[in-house]
């Protein structure tokens, strides 16, 4: 089994590639990517055993190349995107360039070179404000540059659908330490500051909901799927709808003391609700977790913490 993930030097797609790496049918992992945020943290640190494992250099808008990195791939996870949070709403042109005709170059040039199957990581960002709990049926409503970049690129995966086994998944907002962090995400960026500086910001009252799914969970899931016959579709995977003020409780739980600093006040903020029970759950399975659990993990990872008096420590 020959894998290709685009991104894949990306806060998922490091994880990925180690999830993968394991797999003993896995024959060949081939990261291709720009390195555009600087980040080669995939390069560095665990071992992965073997000859397994390439890298390429390259633009998802570089169809020549995109062609060539295609030959003899069975499987191709599509991650490289501009990514941030959900609701952004700056560099609209950037999102359009990478997000969807990006994914469009993807798809001229799979549809020269067919591969067994197309897993495509989406954003439930399409959704936009939700009263409820979005499931697959719910129409999608993009309202910001990047939600609706990602919208665009989901039709592009749609015109392989009765040609090869395509899967669009619309994650929620992923948290959890890996060795490519993104400290944009909320839980992340509401970590990094609680273990740093001991105080939190919370824009608007704190009520609005978000949908969350934890690193771990998103690779377990995607390694899962090469191992089930899942049809060409759309799927949400989230796992947790949870307040802003509820992610605080928790971070107080995990850092004693924490302050938390609210601006804004009068802001309701989006809401963005994912229900979990997904269709993709017929076909794969989310382990079960409890965030505290998952936050006190992460604190682990971090190398030092600040005294209150500024004074670093190790841990």
């Amino acid at each position: 089994m020959r894998i290709l993930i685009t991104g894949g030097a990306g806060y998922i797609g490091s994880e990925l590639v180690y999830s993968l790496a394991q797999l003993p049918e896995v024959t060949n992992i081939t990261i291709y990517d720009n390195l555009s945020r600087g980040n080669y943290n995939v390069f560095l640190g665990r071992k992965i055993e073997g000859t397994k494992v390439q890298f390429v250099h390259g633009e998802i808008l570089d169809s020549r190349k995109l062609r060539t990195v295609l030959k003899n791939i069975d499987i191709v996870f599509h991650l490289a995107a501009k990514v941030t949070t959900p609701f952004a709403n700056l560099d609209g042109h950037v999102f359009e360039q990478i997000n969807h005709w990006g994914t469009a170059e993807l798809i001229y040039a799979l549809e020269e070179n067919p591969v067994k199957q197309l897993i495509f990581l989406s954003s439930s960002a399409v959704y936009g404000n939700t009263s409820q709990p979005a499931t697959e049926e719910t129409a999608t409503n993009p309202d910001s540059f990047y939600s609706i970049s990602k919208y665009r690129a989901e039709q592009h995966i749609l015109r392989l659908f009765n040609k090869t086994n395509a899967l669009i998944v619309r994650l929620g907002n992923v948290y959890g330490y890996s060795k490519s962090m993104r400290f944009d995400a909320a839980i992340n960026r509401l970590m990094f500051d609680a273990h740093y500086t001991g105080r939190i910001t919370i824009n608007g009252t704190g009520m609005q909901q978000r949908s969350f799914i934890h690193i771990n969970k998103v690779t377990n899931i995607l390694t899962q799927l090469l191992h089930k016959q899942v049809p060409s579709g759309v799927y949400n995977l989230s796992d947790k709808n949870l307040s802003i003020l509820e992610i605080s409780e928790a971070l107080s739980t995990v850092y004693p003391g924490v302050e938390s600093f609210f601006i804004n006040q009068n802001y309701a903020g989006h809401n963005l609700q994912i229900e979990r029970d997904a269709k993709i759950l017929q076909y794969v399975s989310l382990p079960e977790s409890n965030l505290e659990h998952e936050l006190r993990a992460f604190k682990e990872q971090f190398s030092f913490y600040m005294s209150a008096a500024g004074d670093a420590f190790v841990i």
